[in-house]
This record gives C-alpha cells, structure tokens and sequence, in this order.
C-alpha cells in the first residue's frame, strides 16, 4: 500500500479528493433520499389500490415500479454506507503508510548514529593504547594534555551514545503510539460495523 500511495498520480489526485468525495457523498445522499420517498409513494397507492380492487394490469405494475424503488433504496443505501467505508479505510492506510515511512527513517537513522559511536568508541580505545606506550617515553604534562583531549572526546562519544539511545526510544515510543492508533482504528470500524448490523 505505501508504495501505490506513493505513485505521484495520488498525489495529483489528492487536492481534489475532499472535494470529489463530498461531492459523490451529497449526489448519494440525494438519490437515497429520493429512493426513500418513492418506496413510500408506490407502497401508499399499493394499499390503496388493493382496496379499490383494481384490474390487474394497474396492479402489477404499481407492484413493478414498486419493486425498482426498493431496489433503489437498496443500492443507494449500500452505495452510501460502502463509500464511507472506504474513505475510512483509504484515510486509515494512508495513515499507516506514512508512520512506517517514518519509523523506517528513523531505524536508519538511529542505525546510523550506533555505527558512528561504536567508531569513535574504537577510535578512543587505539588512542588510549598509543597513549599507554607513549607515556613512558613521554613527559608527565604532555601526557596530561593528551589525557584531557582523551576525556574530551569520551564525553563526546558519550553523549553521541546517549543522543543515539534517545532517538531510538523515541522511534519505539512512536512505533507503539502508531499501533495503538491502528488499534483503536479498527474498533472503531467494528463499532461502525455492529451499529449497522443492528440498523438493518
């Protein structure tokens, strides 16, 4: 799904798509309420004509265009309930789609941040080992002044690694936010789905 909604014709369509869904939305509505109003014109006269006892002819064919406005009704109604269902759908997977494009930049980018301090930690370790056979041969203040160059960047690599940790905390923090909200999602879809169950 990420990568249909990624084609750039969506992307086109998407200035539009408010405007086209209000726009199918209001022209179902209108033919729903019009299917309403001719089941309850055609099933008055049914009535009425079953107690004028009227030939037969008159009869079948206040019962056809009976039939076609309750198919009507039918259509319309399901036409009307589906296309909701998909907006809702469509806008929930386009939700979806960019929290995973965004947990994947942040995957990457936390990966990135790990590579970096597990270098620099290498880097301080072979430092610290030329710092270990040159002292020896070395004075004491210069040896002081490479050690403080030495704790320098350990505190840099340190706070490279706690930088690295938080944004992975937050990537996972998101990911579950992102679940949740799927979750929550889809009850509500199933919420939807049971009160139109017991509508009809």
């Amino acid at each position: 799904w990420q990568k249909i909604f990624m084609i750039p014709l969506w992307s086109k369509m998407a200035v539009f798509w408010n405007k086209m869904f209000l726009t199918i939305i209001v022209l179902l509505i209108v033919l729903f309420l019009d299917a309403i109003r001719e089941v309850r014109k055609y099933s008055s006269v049914h009535v009425n004509e079953r107690a004028a006892n009227v030939n037969t002819n008159t009869f079948d064919h206040i019962q056809m265009k009976l039939f076609r406005s309750q198919r009507n009704l039918y259509l319309s109604g399901f036409s009307l309930f589906l296309w909701l269902v998909l907006r809702r759908t469509v806008t929930l997977l386009t939700q979806l789609a960019k929290g995973m494009t965004s947990h994947a930049a942040l995957e990457t980018q936390v990966n990135d941040a790990t590579e970096a301090a597990r270098k620099y930690m290498a880097e301080n370790e072979r430092l610290q080992e030329a710092l270990s056979e040159k002292e020896s041969s070395k004075k004491k203040e210069s040896a002081e002044a490479t050690d403080e160059k030495l704790k320098k960047e350990v505190e840099h690599l340190k706070a490279e690694l706690r930088k690295t940790s938080d944004a992975l905390n937050k990537a996972n923090n998101e990911v579950t936010a992102v679940k949740k909200q799927s979750e929550g999602l889809k009850r509500e879809y199933d919420h939807l789905m049971k009160e139109y169950e017991w509508l009809q």
